[in-house]
């Protein structure tokens, strides 16, 4: 599950793809003057995979010259506050540029078109499938909403693109779909069934990439650990990562997102224990730490479970740092069932905590259980993100001292290998470089450096 993040260019931040903080929505060049041989304008909400297919419709777009202003704003559906802000910033576009074409997307254009089918504002919804064909915008269908049945999609559509504008890392889609039925997420019907893209195309785009001097590649997908199950032989994530390593010497960083715990299997803890170059950061879809909750959420796994895969992570990888998100105030949710939450963070050791009050989807069975009050929940998001803070405040500070591994992104900041904001006195090397850094303190939330 991730929370859902506007931002721009080419586009969306979504290095955080959840998380307590969500950005307001802003067209993606604000403040730029387009003219009629400029690329479309892409407005990106939501996850890593949203951000990969955001580069696909670009490069699409490329080749089209329609010689109309071109905004598409590709949207995600995982909370209704993530719909509330596509909403806001499409009529804001609207008023800002009252002459563009705005095209409409994503997961929440395919799971609620009829949402969008009531803005004047808006001149074309298009679905999940259909904003990845090549020629949706060379030639665009005289109807105003284009949006299939995403529930009967069994491939994965093949694209290469050659980077990310304005970005140091880049994503690599390697799954799509879901093919679980959790009571609180609408995602399967904005995403269709689960299916993965062959390795060797995978490999192809990485190489790509690499050529294209990009030196940390992150593997995405709504749940990348079902990746290979519909694929012959049915490799698993853990044969994919050795597999891409062993064929990509030249990849300095490869980093996964976000993880199933009941769907790591032998495979996966092999590759995590064997490969240095996998990112020793590791984000868990834990969702709740009471086991009441995790059944009534239909989650696949218990609390236990989620203790014993940290344990045998850290057992196997002794610098990995883990990452979980968790819902606040999921109906039913007393405070019994809310402190074993809590306990969690600290007996699973959980340092990146990314936090959701719990949003009612219409259509979930959730949307039907005995909601807990607002207040409440409110409440209790704050109290787990003070939690998660005080985490990752400790953990921030066994840093000091010791040498990082960073890729400078903008302005002389960048990432450790364990995606701690490092900030670097006095570098000015190009965004993608890696650097060795030495930490010598700690400000606010960021670790302060000097090159090693």
């Amino acid at each position: 599950m991730s929370e859902a993040k506007p931002s721009a260019g080419a586009l969306s931040d979504p290095e955080r793809s959840g998380g307590a903080k969500g950005a307001r929505a802003r067209p993606a060049s604000e403040g730029q003057t387009l003219t009629s041989n400029t690329p479309p304008t892409i407005l990106t909400f939501g996850c890593r995979l949203n951000a990969y297919e955001s580069e696909v419709m670009k490069e699409h777009a490329k080749a089209t010259e329609s010689g109309v202003e071109t905004v598409i704003v590709n949207t995600c559906a995982v909370t209704a506050e993530a719909e509330r802000q596509a909403r806001q910033a499409i009529r804001k576009i609207r008023r800002e540029r009252p002459d563009a074409r705005i095209v409409v997307t994503g997961c929440a254009a395919q799971a609620h078109p009829e949402t969008f089918d009531a803005m004047p504002e808006i001149d074309q919804i298009l679905g999940n499938a259909e904003k990845m064909q090549p020629d949706i915008f060379a030639a665009p269908p005289a109807e105003r909403i284009v949006v299939g049945d995403i529930m009967e999609v069994r491939e994965v559509a093949s694209h290469l693109v050659s980077g990310f504008e304005g970005r140091a890392r880049a994503f690599v889609e390697v799954q799509q779909g879901c093919d679980h039925r959790c009571t609180f997420c609408i995602i399967p019907f904005g995403r269709g069934p689960n299916r993965s893209v062959p390795m060797g195309r995978i490999v192809e785009q990485i190489k790509e990439l690499v050529a294209g001097g990009f030196n940390e590649v992150v593997l995405t997908g709504v749940d990348v650990t079902a990746y290979g199950a519909d694929l012959p032989g049915k490799p698993g994530l853990g044969q994919l990562v050795r597999r891409l390593l062993a064929a990509l010497p030249e990849l300095p960083r490869l980093r996964l997102s976000s993880l199933d715990p009941v769907e790591v299997d032998e495979d996966l803890l092999a590759a995590i224990a064997s490969e240095a170059r996998l990112l020793p950061h590791f984000h868990l879809s834990v969702q709740a730490g009471d086991d009441t909750i995790l059944k009534r959420m239909k989650r696949r796994h218990l609390r236990g479970d989620v203790i014993t895969l940290a344990a045998r992570i850290r057992a196997l990888r002794p610098d990995a740092v883990l990452g979980a998100d968790i819902i606040a105030g999921f109906p039913t949710e007393d405070e019994e069932m809310f402190q074993h939450s809590l306990d969690l963070v600290d007996e699973a050791g959980l340092t990146h905590l990314h936090v959701f009050p719990f949003s009612a989807r219409p259509g979930t069975p959730a949307a039907r259980m005995p909601k807990v009050k607002g207040d409440v929940v409110k409440e209790r998001a704050a109290r787990l993100r003070a939690k998660g803070a005080a985490a990752m405040a400790a953990f921030l500070a066994t840093r000091i001292g010791g040498v990082e591994s960073v890729l400078i992104e903008k302005d002389g900041k960048g990432h450790s290998a364990h995606y701690l904001p490092v900030r670097v006195a006095g570098c000015a090397a190009e965004p993608g470089t890696i650097l060795n850094v030495r930490i010598t303190s700690v400000d606010g939330d960021e670790l302060v450096g000097e090159l090693a």
